[in-house]
């Protein structure tokens, strides 16, 4: 048996996010769909975290099984000739047999993306939250220092009593950088895993501090108190993008690879 890993790309405005479900098309649906005309036999692909409808990918991870050598050139060909166009195959490797998408990964990394300009360059407009009352970058920027370290993030985790959620909440975030750019701002969160819509509940926070709606000295409190009631509305999806997932060298893979 061999491993092989996808990195992939996708514009997730026509989906239903990452993981298969009954009443979407789904970008791990279409590539399960693909490696079984190829490959002649059912594959599971393993994702290395699922996306929300709507939500984009620079470099989506994923990995599945095979019993035979393959010809990855080939098979990235094939794949990117099977896959609607917004969605590619960056790069296949193989990898070896302990390696795991989801397990392995030791971080990530997600941008959101603000428009903050009051006319939104048409665009953009599938690929940043326009937000059109008054933000106070530097509200911003405090409130999302207090986002960083080890905490229980319960109160920002949807379905947070389901899931990895419920006997994991505790993540580290080692970054989380407000960067200005064109017209607006650029969110980029860094940390050892997300609980489910964590990153989009963290913007719709920390916008409502932007806005002079909570304050800054409120989120100890949000914390603490393990209730995602007490958070901000979750900023929509189509400013989120997952852009890079990382492994340990001796799971990365680099002995081959098509790029």
């Amino acid at each position: 048996m061999l491993n092989y890993k996808l990195t992939i790309a996708y514009d997730g405005t026509n989906y239903g996010g990452w993981q298969i479900q009954p009443n979407a098309t789904t970008v791990q649906e279409l590539l399960q769909n693909a490696l079984h005309v190829i490959l002649k036999e059912k594959i599971n692909i393993i994702g290395a975290g699922r996306t929300d409808a709507g939500v984009h990918a620079l470099e989506q991870i994923a990995n599945f099984k095979f019993a035979q050598k393959l010809d990855l050139h080939r098979l990235q060909g094939s794949l990117n000739g099977l896959l609607p166009i917004d969605i590619r195959v960056k790069r296949i490797d193989a990898v070896p047999l302990d390696f795991h998408s989801q397990y392995s990964a030791i971080s990530k990394t997600y941008h959101y993306h603000l428009h903050l300009d009051r006319v939104l360059n048409p665009f953009h407009r599938l690929y940043r939250l326009h937000v059109l009352e008054h933000i106070d970058p530097v509200r911003l920027k405090k409130g999302a220092k207090l986002f960083l370290g080890t905490h229980d993030f319960t109160s920002f985790a949807n379905e947070a009593h389901t899931g990895t959620a419920s006997h994991d909440p505790i993540r580290t975030l080692t970054r989380l950088d407000v960067c200005e750019q064109d017209g607006g701002l650029r969110l980029e969160f860094e940390g050892d895993g997300f609980l489910y819509k964590m990153v989009r509940n963290i913007v719709g926070t920390l916008l409502e501090i932007a806005a002079g709606k909570r304050t800054c000295e409120e989120i100890p409190a949000i914390f603490a108190a393990k209730d995602r009631k007490k958070a901000g509305r979750a900023a929509g999806p189509k400013g989120l993008f997952l852009v890079k997932v990382d492994y340990p060298m001796a799971l990365s893979g680099i002995e081959s690879k098509v790029e």
